[in-house]
């Protein structure tokens, strides 16, 4: 009896692992979608469309490539375009706001 107890709580913790390691995988990612979104406009309010806008231009395609990605149900890449985008966003806010000595 003690075996059959064993073996179940066995199973049931490897289970439980399984199902949060790929909730994990298919989740949609939805908070790296508003970090993006939050980092263009940021960088936008810093007037990066004038001082950055060939990083800023990454930003919003790799944004749009994340939207893209989403709809067809690719979270894995929707996931990776939309910490790209907000990474060029940084660094168009950061350009436009003569960060980094790139005034």
């Amino acid at each position: 009896m003690k075996k059959t107890v064993k073996i179940a709580f066995t199973l049931s913790g490897v289970l439980l692992f399984l199902s949060q390691f790929s909730g994990c995988a298919v989740a949609p990612p939805v908070q790296e979608m508003s970090d993006a979104r939050q980092a263009i406009q940021a960088a936008r309010e810093a007037d990066a469309v004038r001082l950055a806008p060939g990083p800023l231009g990454q930003a919003e395609h790799y944004l749009s490539r994340a939207t893209q990605e989403l709809e067809q149900g690719d979270y894995d890449q929707a996931r990776e375009a939309a910490i790209v985008a907000k990474e060029q966003a940084m660094q168009a806010r950061d350009k436009a706001a003569g960060i980094n000595g790139n005034l």
